[in-house]
């Protein structure tokens, strides 16, 4: 028997959540998946005539070093969400530069639809560099540190 995509139901609940989670972050869409399922949320912005505006340059964002985001000791974001680098507000990080760790050790914490996943490390090393902070939106697949 073949599914549709009609067929399958359809959680609104959850795409109510990740409407939020869009509006919280700011981000232009976000994808859920769970095995086989998946739903995505996207927001369009609304189309409008072509307007010149004049705007100022703003200082580029750092970019993250060719070495760095290829460097096997890479620990990346698994989800979307908002990072968090303590277990509460005004408790101490979970690990600091320089810092040694144990494999599956906790790093961050990142928030994503009020639930906090926490990011383990993927292996045991040092802590060469932290590259985001407290409280700051992490896409998926984002650099969150590095581990040597």
């Amino acid at each position: 028997m073949t599914t549709r995509k009609s067929d399958l139901p359809l959680d609104a609940d959850l795409v109510r959540a990740l409407a939020a989670l869009l509006d919280e972050t700011g981000l232009s869409e976000i994808e859920y998946a769970v095995a086989d399922k998946r739903i995505r949320v996207a927001r369009n912005a609304p189309t409008s005539p072509a307007v010149a505006v004049n705007v100022p340059q703003q200082a580029a964002a750092p970019t993250v070093s060719a070495p760095a985001a290829d460097h096997p000791g890479g620990v990346k974001s698994p989800m979307v969400g908002t990072l968090h680098v303590s277990p509460q507000p005004k408790a101490p990080p979970f690990v600091q530069v320089g810092d040694t760790v144990r494999e599956g050790q906790t790093l961050f914490i990142i928030e994503a639809m009020k639930v906090m996943n926490q990011i383990p490390a993927p292996r045991a090393g040092r802590v060469a560099e932290i590259l985001v902070a407290d409280g700051t939106p992490v896409e998926f697949g984002q650099l969150l540190a590095v581990l040597e």
